[in-house]
Order: structure tokens, then C-alpha cells, then sequence
């Protein structure tokens, strides 16, 4: 096999499902050589007991003609994230890629949400991905090359109901990979954040109450997972990493975004300095013709996926 992975070693992190297991298959027909990671869990974190997910997509690579192994090491914990890279140096001897795709939702309303449901979620979509980095970044940097992808999502860039840990976990997400893209550059390693909009699992467990929320999710529906696949890939590649760093994208079935990120967009300042009666006079209202109403991302993306 060959392409633009050829000889690359590449893990992926929830890849026995969804969004993972096409990342894991594109990369495989590219010419990567590639770690499975999945644990075998559902949606919610909750055991299931499975180590199937993983092998059947390192069965379905090999099939093709390809190389893949399976490893079921968490995320959550530092002592397992590292067994995840040493999977990659005991079965392949090497490591050029890190896909952090491995995920779970507890939604609940902010008031209402068990500290335990808050502390899962952080664990795994934000520590994990800090855990399996920073496990990789040793090999990384000694090399002089790695490419870092973590998926990041719309609902932490703009905002939705029901989902406090896990917005707070994926915009720690986007803002870590920015940081490891500015502190790895000098090492020839890259860093890139994107939010995929997919129907897996996961998000088959969004409540389905009112009729927006079901209007919601049959849109949802429409949105292949395989199709993120090709733009990981992509930034995975050798042109890609020439050419992409720190930056946050968004992919849907056939569309691609470029999200901006944060920058000072209207300034007020006194000379005199401030007292509360002066902002609230004078810098409130300079502001306010910019303020961001407060929306879901399903408002910003309403159209149908094409």
C-alpha cells in the first residue's frame, strides 16, 4: 500500500467507532501503519466489557492489506495514556501521529449536574487528551517531527444546552492544542483542533423531547462520520504539517470551516482611568453593538449538510 501516510505510524484514540474508526481506516489506506485505541465503552462512559470495536477494525484494516493493532488502554489516567504510546514503539517501533478522538457525553442542565457527571467527562475529552500528548511529545520531539490532531466541538466554540462538562473539557481542548502547537513548533511538531460534526453513538444520545430537539437530530442523521476522515488525514501528512498549525476547523459531510479564534475587537480607554460609573457610562455602551447573542451551534449551522 502506499500514499500520503506511507510508513507512518499513527494512533487513534475512540477508533473502534464512528468518527474514529473512519479516521483509523483512511489512514490505514494511506499507508499508515495504525494503534486502534477504544476501550470498548458506551456513550456515557459506562462499561460494556468489549474489546470488539478494536479488533474489528484492525481485522477490517488487515483485510485491505494493511497494518494495525489494537490497544485498550483509557485515556483518563496518565499511567494508561502511556501504555497507548508504547503500543505504537512495541508493535511498530516508531510514532509520527496522535488523533485524540476519544469521547463521552453526561449531558444534564448546569443546576442540576452531578459533580461526578462534570468530573468523567473532564477526565476523559480534556485530560486524556493532555495525557496522550504529553505522552507522545518525548518521541515527538526527539525525532523532529509529529503531527497532533484533537477533535474539539461546535458546541464549546459556540455554545448549546444541557452541556457544561462537556464544553468546558472541548474549549480547553481547542485552547490546548494551541498551546502545544506554540511550544512544539520549534521541534517540527503540529498541533490542530477540529470540531466534526457526525451522527455516532454519541451523539444518538441527545434527548429527543420537543419537537425542535427531534428536528435536531434527524438533521444530525444526515452527517457520515467516514467524512471527517480525509481532512485528518490530510493535516496528518507531510504537506499538511508544512502547512497547518494551531488552528481549529470544523468539517460536515462535504463542507470544511476555518473557525476564527479569539481577538480584541473594540477597545475603549480613559485617560483618567475607570470607576465603575464610567464603564458602565461609557464602555458598556462602546461594547455592546458587539456583544454575542447567546446561541446554540445548531442556530449558527441551520442549514441541511450538504
Amino acid at each position: 500500500m502506499s500514499g500520503l501516510l506511507e510508513g507512518r505510524v499513527i494512533i487513534v484514540t475512540g477508533g473502534g467507532r464512528g468518527v474514529g474508526r473512519g479516521i483509523a481506516l483512511n489512514a490505514a489506506s494511506q499507508g499508515a501503519r495504525v494503534i486502534v485505541n477504544d476501550i470498548g465503552i458506551g456513550p456515557g462512559g459506562e462499561v460494556e466489557g468489549g474489546t470488539g470495536p478494536a479488533c474489528d477494525v484492525v481485522d477490517e484494516i488487515k483485510a485491505a492489506g494493511g497494518e494495525a493493532a489494537a490497544c485498550y488502554d483509557s485515556v483518563s489516567t496518565w499511567a494508561s495514556a502511556q501504555k497507548i504510546i508504547q503500543s505504537a514503539l512495541d508493535n511498530f517501533g516508531r510514532i509520527d501521529g496522535v488523533v485524540n478522538n476519544a469521547g463521552i457525553l453526561k449531558d444534564t442542565i448546569f443546576h442540576k449536574m452531578p459533580i461526578e457527571d462534570f468530573d468523567q467527562v473532564i477526565d476523559v475529552n480534556l485530560k486524556g487528551v493532555f495525557y496522550v500528548s504529553r505522552a507522545a511529545a518525548p518521541y515527538f520531539k526527539e525525532q523532529s517531527s509529529g503531527a497532533f490532531v484533537h477533535m474539539t466541538s461546535t458546541s464549546a466554540l459556540i455554545g448549546n444546552f444541557g452541556q457544561v462538562n462537556y464544553i468546558a473539557a472541548k474549549a480547553g481542548v481547542a485552547g490546548m492544542s494551541r498551546a502545544i502547537a506554540l511550544d512544539m513548533q520549534r521541534f517540527g511538531v503540529t498541533s490542530n483542533a477540529i470540531a466534526p460534526f457526525a451522527w455516532t453513538r454519541m451523539v444518538n444520545t441527545i434527548p429527543t423531547d420537543t419537537p425542535e430537539q427531534k428536528k435536531r437530530v434527524e438533521g444530525l442523521k444526515k452527517m457520515i462520520p467516514e467524512k471527517i476522515a480525509p481532512f485528518v488525514v490530510a493535516l496528518l501528512s507531510d504537506e499538511g504539517r508544512k502547512r497547518v498549525n494551531g488552528q481549529i476547523f470544523g468539517v460536515r459531510n462535504n463542507e470544511i470551516f476555518f473557525f476564527s479564534q479569539t481577538r480584541p475587537i473594540q477597545i475603549a480607554q480613559n485617560g483618567d482611568g475607570w470607576t465603575p460609573e464610567t464603564v458602565i457610562e461609557r464602555a458598556f455602551p462602546m461594547f455592546e453593538p458587539h456583544f454575542y447573542p447567546l446561541v446554540r451551534s445548531g442556530e449558527v449551522f441551520s442549514w441541511d449538510p450538504c
